[in-house]
């Protein structure tokens, strides 16, 4: 039996967003996939659904990704959190680890969005 899941993708691109939510539908068509184009978006929209997995992307107008998931982070300890970045610097991976949330490269794939998902469903 496999529970309904609300999955946050945070992107400032549509396209990528998108692609993100339609890989998502391939594999969980009755899981529910909430988006936001900034980081300020990300909190409110958060707040409002309380997310079982966030995908945020790191550079963004405003408040950029690494920001949003340091406050989503303190809000809703236990929702994982995966940072979706074509920056694969050395110093954005430590950041990322350091606080305890993950990690995958761009370009959005349905393979990584299914690595991704793969560990909820184990919950």
């Amino acid at each position: 039996m496999t529970t309904t899941k609300t999955v946050l993708i945070v992107d400032d691109s549509r396209v990528s967003r998108m692609m993100a939510r339609q890989y998502i539908a391939v594999l969980h068509a009755d899981w529910i996939v909430e988006e936001a184009g900034t980081g300020e978006e990300s909190l409110i929209k958060a707040r409002h659904t309380t997310p079982d997995l966030i995908l945020m992307d790191v550079n963004m107008p405003g408040m950029g990704g690494i920001a949003a998931a340091e406050q989503l982070r303190q809000e809703f300890p236990a929702v994982p959190i995966s940072l979706l970045t074509a920056n694969v610097q050395t110093a954005t991976r430590e950041r990322a680890s350091a606080m305890g949330i993950g990690f995958v490269e761009k370009p959005i794939t349905e393979a990584r969005i299914a690595q991704l998902l793969a560990t909820l469903e184990a919950v």
